[in-house]
């Protein structure tokens, strides 16, 4: 059986108008825009995904300093939870919400990742503001072992013992390991002194995350699965205010993204879904495609 995850939350606000991927990017919509938000959940739920994200992961302190919010971190944090909680009670749908814990710095850059002692009290703080509201933590785009060990040991010691997940990013080249250098093995080492419910690969090119679904099926028997996205490749220097412009793959369209998707399966993925560039139309693609087909 697959559990189909949602799709992309900030590329998803940004084409229908709220936010855009400079600044506040997502979190921007938790001021501004609640309701859109919650209609984007509803949107992935109408979809077919049993799994929603909550609209976190630019609710952290690097980011809200860029318009003095740093100190409400944890306040707009609540808030994605809440949002993401209104979405499943007013679809009347069974579906769980995952609380995101994101890099605290920027996405695919390990030699910016803080270090334990200024990441752990804000994976903490992150935790205890959205614990209520959500079913697991889902720790994504993991760039190096090390920055999914601060965020892992946070929900798990702080998230009153719901499930914890953990999602890496990888090297696009497929077979490299993550953007850190890691391999697979090492990253998935620095993580046994935790019980993960699942390990999963995210915000990556469809090819290096099936790739690394087959090393990651050699050593665990515990769920996997990945939720790839449509970007480019990512530059090592990118980060998201300056002028490195990234942009989407033309090639990935609904069927390719399918198609790649049922490669996941195969190579013994359960948990499928999307990442920037996915929206509901992908979605609900793949949840008729894989409840079609497995």
């Amino acid at each position: 059986m697959i559990t189909i995850l949602d799709g992309s939350m900030g590329s998803e606000l940004a084409r229908r108008g709220a936010g855009s991927a400079t600044g506040l990017w997502s979190a921007k919509a938790l001021l501004d825009a609640p309701d859109m938000v919650v209609q984007v959940h509803r949107d992935y739920i109408a979809a077919g995904a049993k799994v929603i994200t909550t609209n976190s992961y630019s609710t952290v302190p690097s980011y809200l300093e860029k318009e003095g919010l740093a100190d409400r971190y944890e306040e707009l944090t609540h808030l994605a939870g809440e949002l993401a909680r209104r979405a499943v009670k007013e679809s009347g749908e069974d579906v769980r919400v995952a609380g995101s814990l994101p890099p605290l710095s920027e996405s695919y850059r390990p030699d910016l990742i803080p270090d334990a002692a200024e990441s752990l009290p804000v994976y903490a703080g992150m935790v205890g503001a959205m614990r209520d509201n959500v079913d697991l933590f889902l720790c994504e785009t993991m760039s190096s072992g090390a920055e999914a060990a601060h965020a892992v040991s946070q929900a798990s010691a702080h998230g009153l013992g719901k499930p914890v997940m953990v999602s890496w990013t990888l090297n696009e080249e497929p077979g490299n390991g993550l953007r850190s250098g890691d391999s697979v093995a090492d990253a998935f080492a620095k993580l046994q002194d935790f019980e993960l419910a699942a390990y999963l690969f995210n915000c990556t090119h469809a090819e290096a995350i099936l790739a690394a679904l087959r090393e990651l099926k050699a050593i665990t028997d515990k769920p996997i699965g990945g939720y790839p996205n449509r970007l480019n490749t990512v530059d090592p220097q990118w980060t998201l205010d300056n002028n490195i412009q990234i942009g989407m793959r033309d090639d990935i369209n609904v069927e390719y993204y399918l198609t790649m998707a049922e490669r996941f399966a195969e190579s013994g993925a359960s948990i499928i879904g999307g990442c920037c560039g996915i929206g509901p139309d992908y979605i609900a693609a793949l949840s008729e495609r894989l409840v079609t087909t497995v």
